[in-house]
């Protein structure tokens, strides 16, 4: 992967790593931003942002990575360093492009020189947050794509024999996000510097032209905001998979087969998450576990703070009978 070759030439694979070793530890991280703001990860931020294609796209102050090119890297490292002393962000450009069933997905596209500054907190962050995340979550994480859903949920079926799926989806969720809560959430993940908090609070609240300062949601298009989401959603992840997967037993046993019948013998609802962004879906053996697990996942409104953002689309269907059926499971 050529990202992990540009963490090596500019030295930063270590310190990467230090970090998701001592998140899996779940140490607290006070001096992030020093980390941020080094020499070495502005350079590396600069290079994977050349990188992209999206870096010719002008943001509102109509500059592109040609502007950029033109410094040396003491200047582009003391550019980077002086804006973050006092980070205002620019204003964010906004764009509307067609998704596939017609209706147009707005897109926030940040000035060029925050886009690089976004890529220095995403590669700090992102190692802190990987080593806590579920591990069958797969939207916008590194090495995981669609094919790894696809095949996790493939084998839930074909081997575990769970033919049963709850179906959830949340209405306009980048554009819903809590702002309160996700700090607290990135707070509860260990990352503690009051600093980067701050950083993160103001891009979150960067002006959209046209449309003025957001009080809730992430831009869809900011480099740091598949990030956000992921955090966001990790309580769900983790809730659900506590209440099956990882539930834990009163002892040890020595083999996944005991571990599974003494699950069994208790009243739990067995059920296995897979998500792929703000998509997911909870695998059940029967009909009767998939209408608790959809009533379960009510539950959302409180652990979020996204009430009314569950859509109607809520459903558990039998996935053998796809698409000849679907029956939908009557709300209360």
């Amino acid at each position: 992967m050529q990202a992990l070759r540009y963490w090596d030439y500019y030295s930063m694979t270590e310190t990467f790593t230090d970090l998701y070793d001592r998140a899996t530890r779940k140490e607290s991280f006070t001096r992030l931003y020093d980390i941020i703001t080094s020499r070495e990860n502005i350079l590396l931020s600069y290079r994977i942002i050349k990188s992209n294609k999206g870096s010719k796209t002008a943001g509102t102050d109509g500059k592109t990575i040609s502007d950029i090119k033109i410094l040396s890297e003491d200047e582009l490292v003391t550019t980077v360093q002086s804006k973050l002393r006092n980070y205002r962000p620019k204003k964010v450009r906004r764009k509307l492009i067609e998704k596939e069933n017609g209706k147009m997905r707005p897109l926030g596209i940040p000035c060029i020189l925050d886009r690089i500054i976004q890529q220095c907190f995403k590669q700090v962050l992102e190692p802190i947050a990987e080593a806590q995340f579920y591990k069958h979550s797969y939207g916008f994480r590194p090495l995981r794509s669609t094919h790894h859903a696809m095949a996790r949920v493939q084998s839930l079926v074909n081997h575990a024999s769970l033919h049963y799926v709850v179906d959830i989806d949340i209405k306009g969720f980048f554009d819903n996000i809590n702002h309160t809560l996700l700090i607290k959430q990135l707070w509860n993940l260990g990352i503690q510097d009051k600093k980067v908090l701050a950083c993160i609070s103001k891009m979150l609240k960067a002006e959209i032209d046209g449309e003025g300062i957001p009080s809730k949601g992430a831009p869809q298009g900011g480099l740091l905001s598949p990030l956000l989401s992921n955090v966001v959603l990790n309580d769900l992840d983790q809730w659900v998979s506590t209440q099956w997967e990882f539930f834990p037993l009163n002892r040890p046993y020595e083999t996944r087969e005991g571990q599974l019948c003494a699950k069994k013998r208790t009243n739990l609802k067995e059920g296995y998450l897979v998500r792929y962004a703000d998509d997911f879906k909870i695998l059940c053996r029967d009909w009767k576990i998939a209408q608790r697990w959809f009533a379960a996942v009510k539950f959302l409104h409180f652990l979020l703070l996204l009430k009314n953002l569950l859509t109607n689309s809520l459903a558990a269907r039998a996935l053998d009978s796809l698409p000849l059926s679907s029956q939908q499971i009557p709300q209360e």
